[in-house]
C-alpha cells in the first residue's frame, strides 16, 4: 500500500479512531448520569438496526443471496458474542472506568485481532525476518502505552460536564460520577479487556460469513439480531421503565453519536 491510496487509508483510520474517542467521551457521560448501561446498548443496537434495514432492502434486496435458517442461525450467534456481549461489557466497564481507558483500550483491539489471527492460522509473524520482528515491536509498544493510558489516573482536570446539556435532568446522578474505588476501576478495565477479545475474535471470523451474504446485509442482520438480544439483556437488568426514558439530553446525542460510527 503506497501513493495517494495508502494515505487515504492511513487518514481514514485515523479519522476513525477520533470519532470512536468521541463516542466514548459521550457514552461516559451519559453513563454517569444516570443511563443504565443495559438500556442504553439496547437503544443503540435498535436505532443502528432501524437506520440500516430501509437502507439494505433498498440496495441489496435484488443482490442479496436468500437468507436461509442457516445464515441466520450463524448471524444470532455472532451477534450475540461480537455486538451484543461485545457491548454491553465495554459499557459496563465504561460505567467504571474512564472514557481515556476505554479509549486506550479501544487501541489495542487490532493487536488482538492480529495474535487471534495469528492462532487461527489467518496471519503469519516469521521472528527472523524484519517484518516479523516489526510486528513484534509495534505489539509491545502498543501494549505498553495502553496498559499506562489505561491503569494510570494521573491528577484530576476540570471536565466540560458543567455545561447546561450535560446536566440536564443528572443533578443528582452526575454527583458520584467519577467516585469510584480502585478495585472498580480495576474490574472496569477487566470488562473492557474482555470486550475487545471478544470484537477482535468476531473480527477475525467475519470472513467466512461475507461469502454467505453482503457486508452490508451482514452488518443489518447482526445489528437487527442484537437489538433483540439487547432487548432482552435490558428487561431483565433494569424492570423499572421509568430508567428507559431519555430526554432531549447527551444521552440521546450519544446513542445517535454512537450509531453514526
Amino acid at each position: 500500500m503506497g501513493g495517494a491510496g495508502g494515505a487515504k487509508a492511513y487518514g481514514a483510520v485515523v479519522l476513525i479512531r477520533v470519532m470512536y474517542s468521541g463516542m466514548h467521551i459521550m457514552s461516559k457521560i451519559a453513563l454517569d448520569q444516570g443511563m443504565n448501561p443495559f438500556v442504553f446498548v439496547f437503544y443503540r443496537h435498535t436505532t443502528a438496526a432501524l437506520v440500516l434495514i430501509p437502507i439494505a432492502f433498498a440496495l441489496e434486496r435484488q443482490k442479496t443471496k436468500p437468507v436461509t435458517l442457516k445464515i441466520a442461525g450463524k448471524m444470532f450467534v455472532h451477534a450475540l458474542y461480537g455486538v451484543t456481549a461485545c457491548g454491553v461489557l465495554f459499557n459496563l466497564g465504561l460505567n467504571y472506568a474512564s472514557a481515556t481507558s476505554s479509549s486506550a483500550l479501544y487501541n489495542v483491539q487490532p493487536v488482538v485481532t492480529f495474535i487471534l489471527a495469528v492462532i487461527i492460522g489467518m496471519e503469519s509473524m516469521k521472528l527472523k525476518k524484519l517484518h516479523g520482528n516489526l510486528k513484534v515491536a509495534g505489539i509491545l509498544c502498543c501494549v505498553a502505552g495502553v496498559t499506562v493510558l489505561a491503569f494510570y489516573e494521573g491528577p484530576m482536570f476540570r471536565s466540560f460536564n458543567h455545561h447546561r446539556l450535560f446536566q440536564h435532568g443528572s443533578s443528582s446522578s452526575s454527583s458520584g460520577a467519577g467516585t469510584y474505588s480502585k478495585n472498580q476501576w480495576v474490574f472496569g478495565i477487566f470488562l473492557m479487556t474482555l470486550s475487545n477479545i471478544l470484537a477482535g475474535l468476531w473480527t477475525v471470523l467475519q470472513g467466512p460469513l461475507i461469502e454467505d451474504t453482503s457486508k452490508l446485509m451482514n452488518t443489518t442482520l447482526q445489528i437487527s439480531c442484537a437489538s433483540v438480544q439487547a432487548f432482552v439483556v435490558a428487561v431483565a437488568a433494569e424492570r423499572d421503565f421509568s430508567k428507559w426514558k431519555i430526554g432531549w439530553n447527551i444521552s440521546l446525542a450519544a446513542i445517535i453519536y454512537s450509531v453514526r460510527n
